[in-house]
């Protein structure tokens, strides 16, 4: 049974992962046309007036160097976020997601298959923004083992809310929704665009609670090595939030929720 049960985790995980890489022009091509846009109109026309920013007194920092790590935070979690979303969405919708609840694998195994394919497809898009950057702008590593855990987490953690919108979505509309109005918006006032201790109060203190701060500033201390937040701290709430959803999913798979009509 245990065996059985890897290699269908194997075979989903594959199969989703296949998916979205046999559609190149869906999966990389937007984000590739949208990002080059990003750095060209927010990074070089925009970033000559605005010069460099300075976080925590440290040294100025060019402004397209500066919006980088966000918008690598922007496309990871957007498309993690949508490829397990719309698996889960998409087999509902045509019930063959009935074949793989029937299978042998545990409930555990299935959520994970789905959060290592949306992850993936996160971090190989999130990849792809870092390599757009470098044709503008020098882009440095100060941080790698910090860069690697956070690009793993941010990625893993909306994989898995991905999955609990996928179970919830009653049509194509609820995951746009989210996606378009709730996901995007959070990360441009997540500090993508400018320093949060720029910003007057009491916006500053609002946008503190915005878990999406927490995620570019742990993403730009791995490149650039400055950060608004304590990146230890960071890091560890968003592993623990990741593993709640993660958690989540698996008893939303064992009740049926959305599942079963």
């Amino acid at each position: 049974m245990n065996l059985r049960g890897l290699t269908g985790f194997k075979t989903l995980a594959r199969r989703e992962i296949l998916r979205f890489l046999r559609r190149p022009r869906n999966t990389f091509v937007p984000p590739f046309v949208t990002n080059v846009l990003y750095f060209s109109v927010f990074g070089v026309i925009l970033g000559d007036r605005v010069g460099q920013i300075s976080i925590d007194g440290g040294d100025p920092i060019d402004y397209i160097l500066f919006i980088l790590p966000g918008l690598v935070v922007l496309g990871a979690i957007s498309n993690a976020f949508e490829n397990a979303s719309f698996s889960i969405f998409h087999g509902r919708w045509n019930d063959y997601i009935e074949e793989t609840l029937t299978s042998p694998m545990s409930y555990s195994r299935m959520v994970v298959a789905y959060i290592v394919a949306g992850a993936t497809r996160g971090l190989l898009v999130g990849s792809l923004i870092a390599v757009i950057g470098a044709f503008f702008t020098t882009v440095g590593v100060a941080k790698p083992l910090y860069l690697v855990a956070f690009g793993l987490v941010v990625s893993l953690l909306f994989a898995s809310f991905g999955v609990v919108v996928g179970l919830w979505a009653d049509d194509w509309d609820n995951l746009t929704m989210m996606n378009q109005f709730i996901v995007r918006p959070l990360v441009f006032f997540g500090g993508v665009f400018y320093a949060i201790r720029e910003l007057p109060s009491p916006y500053q203190e609002l946008s503190m609670l915005n878990p999406m701060v927490y995620m570019v500033n742990g993403v730009r201390y791995g490149f650039l090595g400055v950060s608004e937040v304590d990146p230890n701290w960071s890091l560890a709430v968003l592993s623990g939030l990741t593993a709640a959803i993660f958690a989540l999913d698996v008893v939303l798979f064992k009740r049926g929720y959305g599942l079963t009509d």
